[in-house]
Formats: C-alpha cells, sequence, structure tokens
C-alpha cells in the first residue's frame, strides 16, 4: 500500500470514529433509555410476580387458620376477616362461608351466598357454575322441582365443566319424578361419555342397576352404528 493509500485510509477510520462519536453524543440517551426501560421493566415484573407469590400465600395461610378452628360460627367470623384481593380468591372464600352455614344449619343463607357467587359476573365462568350447582343442591327439595331442571339444564347445555355432573343430577330428579327410562337412557349416556370420570362412570352404573335398567355396552352401540 502506497504512503498516499495509507493516508487517506486513517483519514477515512477518523472520519467514521467521528460519526460515531457524533452519533452517540446526539442519540446515545435512546439507547441508554432503552436499557432502562428493559431493566426497569423486567424488575417491576419480577416484584410485582413476587408480591402476587405474597398475597396468595398470605391468603392461604389465613384460609387455612380460620378453617383450623373448632366450631362452625367461629370459623364463620374468622373467614370473614379474610381479605382475598383476587377474583379467584373471592370466591374461594365466598364459597367456603357459604359451606360453613350449611354446617351451622342454616341452609337458606348458604343458598344466598352460593347465589351471590353465581351470578357475579365479575368473577371466572367455573366459579360461578360451581357456585350455582352448589345452590341448587344446598337448596334441596325447597326449590321448585321446574326450576331445578331448568337450571340443571342450563349447565348441561353451557357445555362447562360441570355437565356430566348435571346429567348426573338430572338423572336422580327423573327417578324422584317416577321417570325411570328417561333417566336409565341419561345415566348411559354418562356412562359411554368419553370426559365422564372413573367415579362418575361407577355412580351412574350402580344407579341403572338401582333402578331396574340394564348398561348399555359402549362397543355395541359402536358396532350397531356402523351397521
Amino acid at each position: 500500500m502506497s504512503q498516499s493509500d495509507s493516508f487517506i485510509e486513517e483519514v477515512t477510520q477518523e472520519v467514521r470514529r467521528d460519526r460515531l462519536f457524533a452519533a452517540m453524543k446526539k442519540y446515545g440517551w435512546v439507547a441508554i433509555l432503552a436499557v432502562l426501560v428493559i431493566v426497569g421493566g423486567a424488575a417491576w415484573r419480577e416484584w410485582t410476580a413476587s408480591q402476587e407469590r405474597a398475597t396468595a400465600q398470605a391468603t392461604g395461610d389465613a384460609l387455612l387458620t380460620a378453617l383450623s378452628v373448632d366450631s362452625a360460627e367461629e370459623r364463620l367470623a374468622a373467614l370473614a376477616q379474610v381479605d382475598a384481593s383476587k377474583p379467584a380468591g373471592q370466591a374461594a372464600v365466598g364459597m367456603l362461608k357459604a359451606a360453613e352455614l350449611l354446617r351451622a344449619d342454616k341452609p337458606a343463607e348458604a343458598v344466598a351466598a352460593f347465589d351471590a357467587i353465581a351470578t357475579d359476573g365479575t368473577l371466572p365462568e367455573i366459579y360461578r357454575q360451581i357456585a350455582g350447582l352448589k345452590a341448587l343442591l344446598a337448596a334441596g327439595d325447597t326449590l321448585d322441582t321446574d326450576a331445578r331442571k331448568l337450571r340443571l339444564e342450563a349447565l348441561v347445555q353451557g357445555g362447562g365443566a360441570l355437565r356430566l355432573v348435571a346429567e348426573e343430577q338430572l338423572a336422580l330428579l327423573e327417578v324422584s319424578l317416577a321417570q325411570p327410562e328417561a333417566a336409565i337412557e341419561r345415566l348411559n349416556r354418562i356412562v359411554a361419555d368419553a370426559e365422564a370420570s372413573q367415579g362418575l362412570r361407577d355412580r351412574a352404573s350402580r344407579l341403572i342397576v338401582a333402578t331396574g335398567g340394564s348398561l348399555v355396552s359402549v362397543e355395541a352401540d359402536a358396532g350397531a352404528s356402523k351397521e
């Protein structure tokens, strides 16, 4: 490389350095700000997650302490002091209170507490469905038969996690209404349902036999459908 070429290369590098330093002086604060935002955001997320874990643990500890009390009345008083900030925690505390009201032989108040959760639009749907079913079970024969059937059918049609449990309750209702054929047909559908738990299948099978019906083989149904 000639001396002139070497001189030109050095001048070019110096110009590049000057431009780089000028750019850093002009826009360097943007890079610094970006780093601060990233680091600050990560720290905020970690702090928020830590706070949520601490809150959930505190709520859980408070619930365990409240449920360890001897009498239902004392447990109710202790549960009333539990502060759950999250909707799911509020639903859990509410259902525990309703359960304690049942143990304290206050079914009407328990039903009202379950219904309050079931109709709360701010809560996740699964909690509302559970509370609605528990309200039905707590109400028992005090609720009109048609109203019970209507609410159970709504749970079935909703297709949620409680669909098959609601089907089982409808079958029990049909047995009480002297409609064994409808009950047996419904119970056989439960037994054949792939989403049914083994415990639910066992209960449905026993009720079919107790009602005087017979189990329909899933394999037989499959063979008949192929024909």
